[in-house]
């Protein structure tokens, strides 16, 4: 005990008058030595005691020279390690980046304590878990967050990413990224097109040149069209999530419903009034394949569908199962034009009746355009 308190002392008198090159010189030696030499256990315990009075250096210069030297191992003291990984950053940077003694935990705390220089640091890191990461997507800010989804080595959950995606969905950079991710969330997505939308209603330019109650129907109808695109991509396990999220944010409308049947996204339609009628999903399956036509309509009115507007579906319904039967070509241009040819002049095609038999003729419009498009290409070849 008394050869280590000498040791001790005689260190501390000298960094008393040292230099500032000469203190840092010393320190990466003391931490290089602590690792790499030989020691008996009081020789040990001294170094470790000076190292730790290191870290009140006032120069960064010396506390980074022992960051340097002690940050990368595993074997470093850790109650060192956590105090240089709440220094300043470029002392910091060394503990925070390669430490592997800074578990989950201690990164959790660091990203709620710390400013964004120590959250971008923790992003950086060659591998960075799934809680940490949503530590990361819940106070991170864009700069932070585009680093963590750079990261190969990030393990990202599905929720993290659509927390992403609600705070700062709206900014390009993070937009592109998350849209370019293969396991980004459904939901995750369609939020990412609602913040493309509202951007484009948002612009002072188009709210002149079209109007902006004109802007905000294009906008809308966008909107519901890359949803019902995005429907037909996901997995069935997927759907409660997406219609759930939409629900909660009113997006299942009679308009983005029929949309959606007429395009023949049949899984995520019977997904939806699922989640709407609070039906079994076996139920509801066999009502819309097999059921007869008032049982096909007391569903859709329990779904909430007002009576005017369930006739529409119920016939919508019964073209399709003939289509389905016939295998048709082109099944959802000729689905829209049986719609519109049996209630467009039906009294009371107005209101939300109106608006949507006009989704159903913009979509048989924009499948007739396909096909067009499909028939010069074939021909061309």
């Amino acid at each position: 005990m008394l050869g280590r308190r000498v040791i001790v002392e005689a260190f501390l008198r000298w960094i008393e008058t040292a230099k500032t090159g000469d203190r840092a010189r010393a320190a990466n030696a003391l931490g290089r030595a602590y690792l790499q030499s030989e020691m008996t256990a009081d020789e040990r315990a001294a170094a470790e005691m000076a190292m730790t009075f290191l870290l009140d250096d006032p120069s960064p210069r010396v506390r980074l020279a022992l960051a340097e030297a002690i940050a990368w191992s595993p074997d470093a003291p850790r109650s060192l390690v956590l105090s240089l990984a709440e220094d300043q950053p470029e002392v910091a940077c060394h503990a925070v980046t390669c430490s592997p003694l800074l578990g989950d935990a201690d990164l959790v705390d660091l990203a709620a304590r710390g400013n964004g220089a120590t959250r971008m640091l923790i992003a950086a890191r060659a591998h960075v878990t799934r809680p940490v990461s949503a530590a990361l997507a819940e106070v991170g800010d864009e700069e932070e967050l585009l680093c963590l989804l750079e990261n190969d080595g990030a393990a990202i959950s599905g929720q993290s990413l659509k927390r992403i995606a609600e705070r700062l969905g709206d900014g390009c950079d993070i937009r592109n990224l998350l849209l370019d991710r293969s396991d980004l969330p459904a939901d995750a997505r369609q939020l990412l097109t609602q913040h493309v939308s509202n951007a484009l209603v948002g612009l002072p330019l188009a709210q002149a040149t079209i109007g902006l109650q004109r802007l905000q129907r294009i906008s809308r109808e966008a909107t519901e069209a890359a949803i019902v695109s995005i429907a037909g991509d996901i997995t069935p396990r997927e759907i409660p999530d997406l219609v759930q999220h939409l629900r909660l944010n009113g997006r299942l409308t009679p308009s983005f419903l029929m949309q959606a049947l007429c395009a023949g996204k049949v899984d995520f339609f019977a997904g939806a009034i699922v989640d709407l009628t609070g039906c079994g999903e076996r139920r509801v399956r066999s009502i819309l394949a097999t059921g007869r036509m008032h049982a096909v309509r007391a569903l859709y009115e329990s779904a909430g569908l007002p009576r005017d507007i369930s006739v529409i579906f119920v016939e919508a319904t019964m073209l399709w199962r003939d289509a389905a039967r016939k295998a048709s070509v082109s099944v959802t241009g000729a689905i829209c034009a049986r719609l519109l040819e049996k209630f467009r002049h039906h009294d009371g095609a107005h209101g939300e009746i109106g608006e949507l038999l006009d989704m159903v003729e913009k979509l048989g419009v924009a499948e007739q355009r396909q096909s067009a498009r499909v028939y010069a290409a074939l021909a061309a070849a």
